[in-house]
């Protein structure tokens, strides 16, 4: 079975493609509130899922962290619009100090493809 990478750097690639599961990097993005940012970070792994020949429908997982958890409800309102009440992959979401100071959300995920 071959293992495709996309966008591969020295240190990490944004997407690894293993048979029919594709796995993605942490995904971060630049805004000034939780929102925006799960936004962007959202429209980030679209396109990466659409890159790797998924989309979201075929989630299996997603790992949420926070920098702060009291903007967990910030962050779910983004997340439930984007996923639409169906196709719900399994989820966890956690607190945690992220790489730098200005990111508040970083979403990684695992999806199926036909």
């Amino acid at each position: 079975m071959t293992i495709t990478r996309l966008d591969s750097g020295p240190r990490m690639s944004e997407a690894v493609i293993h048979g029919n599961t594709v796995y993605l990097a942490g995904q971060i993005a630049d805004g000034e509130t939780v929102t925006e940012q799960t936004r962007a970070v959202l429209a980030e792994i679209d396109a990466l899922l659409a890159r790797a020949g998924t989309d979201k429908s075929k989630l299996l997982s997603a790992t949420i962290v926070l920098a702060d958890i009291a903007t967990f409800g910030e962050m779910n309102a983004v997340w439930e619009a984007w996923i639409d009440g169906k196709d719900a992959p399994t989820r966890a979401t956690i607190e945690a100090k992220l790489a730098a100071p200005q990111y508040k959300v970083e979403i990684i995920c695992v999806a199926a493809r036909d």
